[in-house]
């Protein structure tokens, strides 16, 4: 299979490795900021050799009331200019995130606000900037 049609499949990986450093949400999602949060504490970008640097993905998700994912996950944006490789590295990292934080906590009243409507995230990759930042 080639690189770009197993881009094509990433989202629907299950990924063995975890990592300490990102964790599932501990208390009940009342708002949609805390939705944000709560992915983004599960979200591990791919190891600095196989990133790239300033790299934006956006992912566009539906949630159940129960906070389960509703339907397939699906990016609707990648930076341009990545190789297929850093491509699938991300969407490997973005099926990651959803697998950590699968079934979230939500209150009745968000599971009711967002059941089965669109919710789309942005995750920007800015190690090595701050690294570049860091070095002048």
């Amino acid at each position: 299979m080639r690189p770009v049609e197993l881009a094509g499949a990433a989202l629907v990986l299950v990924a063995c490795a975890t990592n300490a450093a990102a964790q599932a949400p501990q208390g009940q999602i009342n708002t949609l900021n805390e939705l944000g949060a709560a992915l983004r504490a599960c979200w591990i970008p791919p190891s600095l050799d196989r990133s790239r640097a300033g790299m934006q993905v956006t992912v566009q998700m539906s949630f159940r009331r129960n906070g389960e994912l509703f339907g397939k996950p699906k990016i609707t944006f990648e930076s341009s200019g990545a190789s297929d490789d850093e491509r699938l590295a991300y969407r490997i990292a973005v099926a990651d995130m959803l697998k950590r934080c699968a079934s979230l906590p939500f209150t009745d009243a968000l599971g009711n606000a967002v059941a089965g409507r669109p919710f789309t995230m942005r995750l920007v990759d800015d190690r090595k900037l701050k690294q570049a930042e860091n070095a002048t």
